[in-house]
């Protein structure tokens, strides 16, 4: 045999079997072996990175793909300080129809906006509230929607708008086009890649809170992409179905797809489900009202009609990704999921809760007991943890976005990104698992802290386990896939305030060095 590539470096195999390795031999885009195994196998290329540190790619297992995309080519008003110079960024941007603009947050301004302030800037103005679970639109927009959105926002709208009404205004705007949504795809591919993931899990696609349009998976068909991409379909695509009555499914997508088709760069990973809001825009379904804020939040839809489809999501073979953030939400997802598993038992249905942002004392060992993935993201509290911790409160904060508790109970932890909300480096998401402290400095949950080692493993084997790719991605184990990142360190030897600070010198997928901006493989 003739190797394709052989690779020598510090490697981090991320598998207790065989922990380290100096050599790494690719051949078919799969490793072939290590070290002695491949010592004496002549290669058409060599690759020395020296004392650089090769580690298994990074899997995202909550992106999206198609949203940072889009938001990179829109106005961007997050680094505005107040209302008039977000207004200033409106009405400098360029237009032709619709405008649309993200990265609103009105606990940083001095004031919120409202539809009367948009209206100074022309028609149809979408301003993307950074959580994207809310917006601010002008009040043609709010004339535009149906009586029935507009009666459950209440009297006297403001132009806010969140959950479902914010969905009722992204119908108005879409569908994108195919060539436009592939473009984003695109450029939030490459974001990707350049950070090291070498999977992202795209968290919606269809009708829903986060989808582009009817005709959105032919985006991510229309080119290769430069990383592995995983579908999440919405629920809301589900459909009544005529089945036979032996294989007990109700509702389905079209032609019974679901969960495992396709191949190694794209395929349909989970069934993606909505249950409530986000702590950003207050709407996360909590038990205890937001401390000094007040309110408990909300679910986002009829529950009756969300346990449905739960239920028969489970029924027609899927693996279920459901969002819950608040602990109310929690119990919910976990009651609808056990339901579902005693109706149909499926013993490696690997459901995922999304965010699992909110996990009270008592939730957990009943997580543990279901085997529920936590599908985590750690960014969110280095960025966002000084205004979680202070509406949650002293005695709730501890509970936000655990790493500790869920590996003491033997329940696999994925790290994930949910890019573009938050800061998608998965080394971010890795300094906050083990250093538990916000942007500001602030200890949030300090004793859910992991090791760095814990860590990594939740954005590479965690995270594979989650999307049902461990038999191919998560470490460099001889038959995966040749996919790793190669970094200027070792964060698990570094100060851990300066991990987020390693440089990713190279990725590579299948033994192919995509991003390379040093030329270490020529």
């Amino acid at each position: 045999m003739i190797l394709d590539v052989k690779v020598h470096g510090r490697i981090v195999t991320m598998d207790p079997a065989r922990p380290e390795a100096r050599c790494l031999g690719v051949w078919g885009g799969r490793i072939a072996g290590l070290d002695e195994e491949v010592a004496d196998l002549p290669a058409r290329r060599v690759v020395d990175l020296g004392d650089a540190v090769v580690l298994p790619g990074f899997v995202d297992a909550h992106n999206h793909l198609a949203w940072a995309g889009r938001a990179a080519r829109t106005p961007d008003v997050s680094g505005c300080a107040t209302a008039a110079q977000v207004l200033d960024v409106l009405r400098a941007a360029p237009r032709t129809g619709w405008l649309e603009a993200a990265g609103y947050d009105h606990r940083v301004l001095d004031r919120p906006l409202t539809a009367r302030d948009l209206d100074t800037v022309g028609t149809r103005v979408y301003l993307q509230d950074v959580s994207g679970h809310a917006c601010v639109v002008s009040s043609d927009v709010l004339a535009s929607l149906p009586a029935s959105v507009v009666g459950a926002v209440g009297p006297n709208p403001t132009g806010f708008l969140a959950e479902r009404a914010q969905t009722a205004v992204r119908e108005l705007i879409q569908p994108y086009s195919v060539a436009d949504i592939a473009r984003d795809v695109r450029a939030g591919a490459e974001q990707c890649l350049r950070e090291g993931v070498v999977l992202a899990a795209e968290a919606g696609v269809g009708a829903g809170l986060t989808g582009s349009g009817a005709l959105e998976v032919a985006a991510y068909q229309r080119d290769p992409l430069p990383i592995r991409v995983q579908l999440m379909v919405s629920a809301d695509e589900l459909r009544a179905v005529r089945a036979h009555e032996a294989d007990g499914v109700r509702r389905a997508l079209p032609l019974g797809l679901r969960t495992g088709l396709g191949d190694e760069w794209l395929s349909i990973g989970a069934l993606k489900l909505w249950t409530d809001g986000g702590m950003i825009a207050r709407t996360a379904a909590l038990t205890e009202p937001y401390a000094g804020v007040g309110g408990v939040g909300q679910f986002q839809d009829d529950p009756e009609v969300m346990r449905a489809a739960i239920l028969d999501g489970h029924a027609a073979g899927w693996q279920l990704a459901v969002h819950a953030i608040g602990d109310r939400a929690v119990d919910f997802a976990l009651d609808a999921l056990a339901e579902a598993r005693a109706a149909v038992d499926r013993p490696d249905a690997r459901h995922r809760v999304e965010h699992c942002g909110l996990v009270r004392p008592d939730q957990l060992d009943r997580i543990a007991e279901l085997g529920v993935i936590p599908v985590v993201q750690p960014t969110f509290l280095w960025a966002y943890g000084d205004d979680y911790a202070a509406i949650m409160g002293e005695h709730r904060a501890p509970w936000l976005y655990r790493g500790r508790a869920f590996l003491d109970r033997g329940v696999v932890v994925a790290g994930s990104s949910d890019r573009p909300v938050a800061d998608g480096n998965p080394l971010r998401g890795v300094q906050f698992m083990v250093e538990r402290r916000s942007s500001g400095g602030l200890p949030v949950g300090a004793d859910e802290a992991l090791t760095v080692h814990e860590a990594l493993a939740a954005y590479t084997i965690g995270a594979a386990y989650a999307c049902r790719v461990e038999h191919s991605l998560g470490s460099l184990t001889p038959g995966k896939l040749a996919d790793f990142v190669v970094l200027d360190r070792d964060p698990r030897q570094c100060e851990p305030a300066r991990i987020a600070e390693t440089t990713v010198l190279a990725t590579a997928l299948g033994g192919d060095f995509r991003h390379d901006p040093g030329g270490l493989a020529t």
